[in-house]
């Protein structure tokens, strides 16, 4: 994700030069075909043109529109897990006491207890974060050839990659024990597999009378409260924008692309002859801007 104020010049042309290319190469060829064929038929009436704009102005639109609520969706999700997360590091400094036992534990004890569930929730955020990265086939890394390998270098750049050196140096040993990890390999949902150990260890350190039946619900609660959170980035994950509009919105910005040099070489050829090859910039540019807007929602569809 971009996360400075504004694109620079550099960023604009890191992201759309190839396209910049072929829609020059496209723009100069068509006005070329329509200059020396004198193909009157080949003119496309301007306001033609702007009809099939409007419509896929709106349909573009819709796409950005759905593609940013996906991603406002899962950033909303994460930080209720940031909050959570803060909610059960103070209610396990809190509750987890020896207010209800009969024989005391040392602090010592106490204190592992409550490092041992802080480990596996943390453990638990990794392993999240991991499941929420492995691509799926709708995904641009999911692509073969130079879409797939570009996406991989735009994630090092503006995405994972920017934490990925940190990530590397996680080791699940240093959270979880030796016989938990093991356990944990075996499940498909290692994620959803971590927060139901969390829940044994409660019910758990209920039955030694470390918390009461009120902090025991209590923390139950955070721990229904990031299974739902899971639930809802698994379903922005796993259920992509519908492939109807995602892949018809470029069919038709395909469409309109391949239309414009036909009806700006004609407007501007009533000026003069040779202005119709200043239609070429003009083409490219408004080609630019719909190609634009549509990788803004393509790129934005995915939020991990």
């Amino acid at each position: 994700m971009f996360v400075k104020k504004n694109f620079s010049l550099k960023d604009v042309l890191a992201f759309t030069w190839l396209h910049m290319v072929w829609l020059t190469l496209w723009s100069t060829l068509a006005t070329a075909i329509y200059f020396f064929t004198g193909f009157e038929w080949l003119a496309i009436p301007w306001s033609a043109l702007s009809v099939i704009g409007i419509a896929v102005s709106f349909t573009v639109g819709f796409k950005n529109n759905q593609s940013y609520d996906r991603m406002w969706e899962a950033r909303k999700v994460w930080g209720a897990i940031v909050n959570d997360s803060r909610s059960i590091a103070s209610q396990c400094n809190g509750f987890i006491s020896n207010l209800f036992t009969e024989t005391p534990e040392s602090e010592m004890n106490l204190q592992k207890v409550r490092t041992r569930i802080l480990h596996r929730h943390i453990a638990w955020l990794y392993t999240l974060r991991g499941q929420l990265l492995i691509p799926t086939s709708w995904e641009h890394v999911s692509l073969g050839m130079h879409i797939g390998s570009l996406k991989e270098k735009r994630m090092e750049k503006y995405g994972t990659g920017l934490v990925k050196e940190f990530v590397d140096k996680i080791k699940m040993e240093d959270f979880l024990d030796a016989a938990e990890l093991s356990r944990m390999s075996s499940f498909k949902n290692q994620a959803t597999f971590l927060i139901d150990e969390q829940t044994k260890d409660l019910r758990n350190i209920r039955e030694a009378n470390l918390i009461d039946d009120f902090r025991h619900m209590e923390m139950q609660a955070l721990l229904t409260n990031f299974y739902g959170h899971q639930g809802k980035l698994e379903r922005i994950k796993k259920f992509p924008l519908p492939r109807q509009y995602a892949n018809m919105s470029l069919i038709f910005v395909g469409i309109f692309i391949f239309l414009i040099p036909f009806s700006m070489a004609s407007v501007f050829s009533e000026y003069a002859a040779y202005a119709t090859w200043i239609s070429i910039p003009f083409s490219a540019l408004i080609g630019w801007i719909f190609i634009s807007m549509e990788l803004m929602g393509d790129y934005s569809e995915n939020p991990f």
